[in-house]
């Protein structure tokens, strides 16, 4: 197949107009293309006047593709390779079944492979099913009732379940392909595979993890859901089996040699169990921040222009990023358009805040976080969980703020910048569903995250006309964008207890439904090349 990039194509182009402007740029006849497969379309608005796609393709044609290629003389142009997935040979020796702790994207992943190659894993949820989830957390949101093991954070499909299902990434691998093509074949529409900026939205995933946990199960895995692990048997420095304790209170031991930890980045609780055990853990750099949230209709007109609403551009999203002079940089991150904030706690008398869309994104504000990075030297303790700790404080800053009563502390933008506590809300209504207390967001965060997002409103207020609107509503704390903490691992992917794969999100390894997936692969491909005989 021949790859052409960077196709110019007006908004309301169809296919067939894709395929004429595709046979012109290897300048061969439309009748010469046999097939044509969309790689990549993303927006191109950066002229309000003439927003328009651009598009990546693959087409397959008839005649000699080199000849057709080099005749083009268009750089952009070359040969395409499709990527095609292989699960490494199956090299287990060991009789035990394989655990996974976790059954976020990297636990269902992980248990994916593995369950296709026969292991058969045995899987461990501290949280509910997807649906008893979304009740679990509705009544949280309702009424004040916080289930600590089942909630945003905890439970089947893990934090993404609660998001804008964003599918965007920084990672550069080939495995990427193979998440979105499962995701696409478990029920997650098919532009997930070229667009810029793919999502699947809250409301599709659940019916997606639905359906991967069903075919695990088929294959002879198992899911078991509000079971915890509390505990790891350990001897000659490997990992022997695991203590759960199960919905009854009761606790059990399961038998292993491969453990793979999905953990959430709020799974603190564990954190600390694993320190005690034994497991080498290491600060690792994370982001604080708020979340911002502006009209949906003014983030569409600053990046479209007359040509917001326009059917098939959808809500407008942004990502933006600067360093202010002498300072720290700040950066947007889980922008959600059409969304809305989420309250996302797991400890009971804290508040942090997340940002979730569904699928339309046609919901009455966007927002996104405001982030900026904390370094190791400022959490305030040399401890591998000092980090955990600074989040813990920060949360519980949050709770008091907000009137200890699950509401999220909010301020205007315009209060913010001119050093006032709000006392009133402006235009812009929250969205937060456990309600919001207006006071100074600066009592909550640290003063050099706060000073910073200050500077970084009004640089970013220069690239998007209207983000430092002052009626914008700032709802704090975000505090778990990643991991305070990393467990560490060597080049079998394992820790100093070895049969332990420490993997994912929580662990230090990704950030994010795709990069997460991807290192559950890498995991399983780990246990199924089984070198554990060089450990001897």
């Amino acid at each position: 197949m021949i790859r052409i990039n960077e196709l110019k194509l007006p908004l309301d182009a169809d296919e067939f107009e894709l395929r004429r402007r595709a046979a012109k740029a290897v300048h061969i006849s439309e009748n010469c293309i046999d097939g044509l497969k969309l790689l990549k379309k993303a927006v191109d608005s950066r002229n309000k006047e003439n927003v328009f796609y651009i598009c990546n393709v693959a087409v397959s044609v008839k005649g000699d593709e080199n000849v057709i290629i080099k005749k083009s003389r268009n750089s952009k142009v070359s040969v395409y390779s499709d990527v095609k997935y292989e699960a490494p040979v199956n090299k287990r020796k060991s009789l035990l079944r394989p655990v996974i702790v976790g059954f976020g994207p990297a636990g269902f992943f992980a248990g994916l492979i593995l369950a296709r190659e026969g292991l058969k894993p045995l899987i461990f949820e501290r949280g509910s099913d997807v649906n008893t989830r979304k009740k679990e957390v509705s009544v949280f949101w309702q009424s004040g009732k916080l289930n600590t093991e089942s909630n945003v954070q905890f439970g089947e499909g893990g934090a993404g379940t609660f998001s804008d299902g964003k599918l965007t990434t920084g990672i550069k691998d080939p495995l990427c392909l193979k998440v979105t093509s499962e995701l696409i074949s478990h029920g997650a529409p098919e532009e997930i595979a070229y667009s810029s900026t793919p999502h699947i939205g809250t409301d599709k995933l659940s019916g997606i993890i639905k359906s991967i946990r069903e075919e695990i199960i088929s294959l002879g895995g198992e899911v078991k859901f509000n079971t915890k692990m509390v505990d790891l048997l350990i001897a000659n420095n490997s990992i022997q089996g695991i203590t759960v304790r199960n919905p009854d209170g009761t606790t059990s031991d399961y038998e292993t040699d491969t453990l793979i930890l999905c953990l959430g980045n709020s799974a603190r609780d564990t954190f600390e169990m694993l320190f005690d055990k034994g497991l080498k853990m290491m600060q690792k750099p994370f982001s604080i921040g708020m979340r911002i949230e502006h009209p949906r209709e003014l983030i569409d007109k600053a990046q479209y222009g007359d040509f917001a609403g326009y059917p098939g551009l959808g809500a407008a999203v942004y990502k933006m990023a600067c360093h202010p002079e002498h300072g720290r940089g700040a950066y947007t991150f889980c922008m959600c358009p059409g969304g809305t904030v989420v309250a996302a706690m797991s400890e009971e008398n804290s508040v942090v805040v997340n940002g979730m869309s569904e699928y339309a994104r046609d919901g009455e504000n966007s927002n996104s976080a405001i982030l900026v990075g904390v370094e190791p030297g400022n959490f305030g303790g040399d401890g591998p969980l000092a980090g955990v700790t600074l989040q813990r404080e920060i949360e519980k800053k949050a709770f008091i703020e907000g009137g200890e009563s699950y509401a999220a502390p909010c301020q205007t933008v315009g209060d913010f910048l001119n050093g006032n506590a709000s006392k009133v809300l402006g235009s812009v209504r929250p969205t937060c569903p456990t309600g919001v207390e207006p006071g100074d967001v600066r009592k909550v965060l640290p003063q050099r995250v706060t000073d910073t997002i200050a500077d970084a409103l009004i640089r970013m207020d220069r690239m998007l006309k209207g983000f430092a609107l002052s009626d914008a509503v700032l709802t704090a704390p975000e505090t778990r964008s990643s991991s305070p903490v990393r467990i560490i691992r060597d080049d079998l992917l394992q820790s100093n207890i070895r049969g332990i794969y420490p993997c994912g999100e929580g662990a230090g390894y990704s950030g994010g439904i795709v990069s997460s997936a991807v290192d559950g692969i890498r995991c399983a491909h780990a246990v199924l090349e089984d070198e554990s005989y060089n450990w001897y």
